[in-house]
């Protein structure tokens, strides 16, 4: 019977339930492509955000720890320390594995540059990887350095290869300030002698990074490790990681990691907090100490924290918004209607039930427009990955449940309020007009 009774009454009011289902149509398009924007946005603004540079850095223990002695620009034991290159495989053997960006080692000192008809100078030389395979396990053709944790670094020419070849000279990038002070260009070649070797080198291209590395010779780190006499030995790593922003527990964990519990330890653990993801390469890479560069790591908390509360916002706003549309519609509906309502209050139909096939309209108009929202919100986050990142966002299915329920919901409430006018509707006096 009250089906029955919901298919005549759906057929009456077309127009007005067309509107309905536009109303909740547009609400809940917003809303999952907002929602699938929220999903996949911390992942797509992290990788983004890589432009800035690493986040974090790895460092022998004893050098790590001397500058708050001695103060950073005066260290004693500066270059004594040192990792050993073997390990940095182990940097992609973490539980963190996969948010591993990239790393790049660094190994610096300073050469003799002997260049034809120019006096001998000293310079400074920085040792690094471009873009050299690793071997990781699992992960075949693995590479990384530079040009993958480093893309604000911006190069006029041609970047070195590597590895070198044997016998041909050492290919080279020289910084900004390093050209313009000694008038170098590109194609330069010359001799430069360090404290174990000597090679020749040949400049490829210029460097602008806004960093020390403006003022250096910038080559692979092999090359480097020749003329310092140190095989196998580098004096920091770069590390470019996916992060999640920090919070109370991160915050707690960075300032007295003993005063965790073990249930807030495991979860600390498991969650990819650049603290974490510190703590775990501490671990694996041997007498080493490493530490978030918290200018960068902190900005993209922050910037991805504010981008989701934006979302969250405007979400709201939609959801508000759509109910007080869908409650206009229905008071109208009520207010043209109150005679049949009248007319079943007097036949002996129970509040209840007239209440419930208004609201039974209502859902299926949610229903509906939750529907073709979920299609519409589907292409929305597809257009907006390729507008602000260059690539389609994914769409998580666990999206489209949850949209539908937020849509019935939407009409449901925006009905309670209308509703609420059938009580006080008498068969009396609206069936007589009053």
């Amino acid at each position: 019977m009250l089906a029955l009774m919901l298919r005549q009454s759906w057929r009456r009011n077309v127009r007005r339930k067309s509107l309905a289902i536009i109303t909740v149509f547009l609400a809940a398009g917003l809303i999952s492509a907002l929602l699938a924007v929220s999903i996949d946005i911390g992942d797509k603004m992290a990788r983004e955000l890589k432009s800035y540079g690493a986040n974090i850095l790895i460092e022998p223990a004893g050098q790590a720890a001397l500058p708050v002695l001695f103060g950073e620009r005066s260290n004693p034991l500066a270059g004594q320390d040192f990792l050993d290159e073997n390990e940095l495989p182990n940097i992609k053997d973490i539980f963190w594995r996969n948010n591993i960006v990239g790393f790049a080692p660094l190994l610096s000192g300073n050469v003799t540059v002997d260049k034809q008809n120019a006096a001998q100078q000293t310079v400074g030389v920085l040792g690094t990887f471009f873009s050299q395979p690793v071997n990781v396990p699992d992960e075949e053709d693995y590479q990384t350095g530079q040009r993958i944790i480093s893309p604000y670094w911006q190069v006029q020419g041609e970047w070195p290869q590597e590895p070198m070849a044997e016998g041909a000279p050492v290919e080279a990038l020289m910084g900004k300030q390093l050209a313009i002070q000694n008038h170098w260009s590109v194609g330069d070649s010359f001799r430069i002698r360090g404290p174990a070797a000597a090679l020749t080198l040949k400049i490829t291209g210029v460097l602008s990074s806004g960093g020390d590395e403006e003022r250096q010779l910038v080559m692979p780190l092999a090359a480097v490790q020749t003329l310092m006499g140190l095989p196998g030995k580098v004096q920091s790593i770069r590390v470019s990681a996916l992060t999640v922003p920090e919070n109370d527990l991160s915050r707690r964990a960075r300032e007295n990691l003993e005063g965790l519990n073990a249930e807030e330890y495991d979860l600390w653990y498991c969650t990819a907090y650049v603290s974490s993801i510190a703590h775990q390469l501490e671990e694996a890479i041997s007498g080493s100490a490493v530490r978030p560069i918290w200018q960068v790591a902190a900005s993209e908390g922050v910037v991805i924290g504010k981008i989701q509360l934006l979302l969250a916002v405007v979400t709201l706003a939609a959801l508000v918004a759509a109910a007080m549309g869908i409650a206009s519609l229905m008071t109208s509906t009520i207010m043209e209607r109150a005679k049949e309502i009248g007319l079943m209050k007097a036949l002996g139909a129970r509040q209840w039930q007239i209440m419930l096939l208004f609201y039974l309209e209502a859902a299926l108009s949610g229903l509906l427009g939750g529907v073709l929202g979920c299609i519409a919100g589907w292409g929305l986050a597809k257009a907006i990955g390729l507008m602000l990142f260059g690539a389609p966002l994914s769409f998580a299915w666990i999206v489209a449940p949850c949209v539908l329920v937020v849509s019935v919901l939407i009409a449901l409430i925006g009905t309670w309020f209308p509703a609420r006018r059938i009580a006080r509707l008498y068969p009396v006096e609206v069936l007589y007009g009053r």
